[in-house]
């Protein structure tokens, strides 16, 4: 019943827990861009932009969503990155959402795969722009969480595939997109699989940079 009422009549801000409301003005400014450009220290091969450091309201959403179970906050996280998009946008071109995967266990512990779910609100947002969820964590990988930059590159090498995007996608912006892009592991190994598969990533944009 709590959870309910929580979906009807949120609690408090998911950035600053400001109560009865679910995303305040302030908290959507904190990521309401424009996107910036990140250099993370594993090079994806693809352009990467954040629109906001690991900090503050963004930090507490980000948190809030695998933490505490605020799935309510995909639509206003997605239409942030749906107006970070349309600024990254090449004009012309469709446009694909790839959503970097999540382990299986965390998906359901998290109610889904809130990566997924953000993405496909900001494409709702944005005209001739899909979501194509086709990459896949493989069996032994971890959760990234307090993990080196070493570790995080051994806890993930060749265990993210790819299944072939649609013929149509050699024609699209393609982006990747996250809630988190700490070293750059993560994005490097989808990009990677992504190419195996002959689809190229343009941009990468997350919520937050670490």
């Amino acid at each position: 019943m709590r959870t309910l009422l929580d979906l009807v009549l949120p609690a408090e801000c998911g950035g600053c827990r400001s109560p009865g409301t679910l995303w305040c003005g302030r908290c959507a400014r904190s990521v309401a861009g424009p996107p910036a450009r990140i250099h993370p220290r594993r090079d994806p091969g693809a352009r990467c932009w954040a629109l906001s450091p690991y900090r503050g309201p963004a930090r507490q959403a980000v948190l809030a969503v695998k933490e505490r179970g605020r799935r309510d906050l995909a639509a206003p996280l997605g239409l942030a990155w749906a107006a970070g998009l349309a600024e990254l946008r090449t004009p012309g071109r469709p446009l694909i959402l790839v959503p970097s995967p999540s382990r299986r266990v965390s998906a359901r512990r998290r109610g889904g795969d809130p990566v997924l779910r953000c993405a496909r609100s900001a494409a709702r947002s944005l005209d001739g722009c899909q979501v194509l969820p086709c990459l896949r964590v493989w069996w032994g990988v971890r959760d990234s969480a307090g993990l080196s930059a070493r570790d995080r590159d051994r806890n993930l090498r060749g265990r993210i595939r790819a299944v072939p995007l649609p013929a149509e996608a050699a024609k699209a912006q393609v982006v990747l997109v996250d809630d988190v892009l700490t070293t750059g592991s993560t994005a490097q190994e989808c990009a990677r699989a992504l190419a195996a598969v002959g689809t190229y990533v343009d941009d990468i944009l997350v919520t937050c940079a670490a």
